[in-house]
């Protein structure tokens, strides 16, 4: 459990807005987040790390979902390694830091527990990442990929379904031609008697 979870966190761009209203949008700054569910064993802790520009926002929320008593340690460290927030035995929580250049650490424990498991959500809000967000991804790649991956999907899929239309009626075909072959006989076997 030692391993470092590095987290990415898809783009959020105002492409609604038209290039001439994008001056007075120039005090918003996109923000990003992303939410994520784990099953935490008992006995066991898990830590997740966030690499934050200077003077950004990293809101952490989280809630215990499943597991007996409903709860988890939970704490939150700078890249110094100075304890930002330290939370014994909460069902939830939300918290907001003004951030440093730096990897953020935040953990959830379960080592007080002995038998039972934590099913665990959290999100993370990230405001104020400036031109980072730009940098981090182009959001016109996830597009173009999204629709060729729909378009392939679609390829894929109506083969699929004219072939197992084709199945079935093949399949209804050879039942009518049995039940034929059989109601011929029953009348020839009685005709024959």
């Amino acid at each position: 459990m030692g391993d470092r979870i590095w987290l990415s966190f898809p783009v959020l761009l105002l492409a609604a807005l038209p290039p001439e209203l994008l001056p007075v949008a120039t005090g918003f700054t996109p923000s990003l987040d992303s939410d994520f569910t784990f099953t935490l064993p008992a006995g066991q802790k898990e830590c997740f790390y966030q690499p934050m520009p200077l003077k950004a926002s990293l809101e952490i929320e989280y809630q215990v979902l499943d597991g007996a008593g409903l709860d988890v340690d939970f704490y939150l460290a700078s890249p110094e390694g100075k304890t930002l927030v330290f939370e014994q035995r909460k069902s939830d929580g939300v918290h907001t830091v003004e951030t440093e250049v730096g990897d953020y650490m935040f953990c959830f424990d379960n080592t007080f527990s002995t038998i039972s498991e934590k099913v665990i959500f959290f999100e993370l809000i990230l405001d104020n990442m400036g031109e980072q967000v730009q940098e981090q991804e182009d959001w016109k790649k996830y597009i173009t990929g999204t629709d060729m991956l729909d378009m392939k999907l679609e390829d894929i899929l109506d083969p699929i379904i004219k072939i197992a239309s084709d199945v079935q009626l093949r399949l209804h075909f050879g039942i009518h031609q049995q039940h034929q072959v059989q109601t011929q006989q029953k009348w020839s076997h009685t005709n024959s008697a």
